[in-house]
């Protein structure tokens, strides 16, 4: 599954740079997760990066989103597939 930053993020810059996928974007609010690049860093790390810095605990599975890990898998591969 994606991830989603709910109404608690208080847009304290952390997370964006530590998206590997890029997926993570300022909103016009707070800061957003673009579905379609969100891999929860499968392919790069063990555990969401941005989860992992958070302060303020603010960034959830999106359920809306629903993937299995091989998606999120299938889903880096084409990411990071060579054009």
């Amino acid at each position: 599954m994606s991830l989603l930053i709910t109404d608690e993020c208080i847009n304290c810059d952390v997370c964006e740079p530590e998206c590997p996928n890029t997926a993570i974007y300022q909103g016009d609010e707070i800061y957003e997760i673009d579905p379609t690049l969100c891999t929860e860093c499968v392919g790069h790390f063990d555990e969401p990066q941005c989860i992992e810095v958070c302060p303020v605990d603010c960034i959830i599975v999106d359920p809306d989103n629903p993937e299995s890990k091989e998606q999120l898998q299938t889903k880096y591969e084409k990411l990071t597939a060579p054009a």
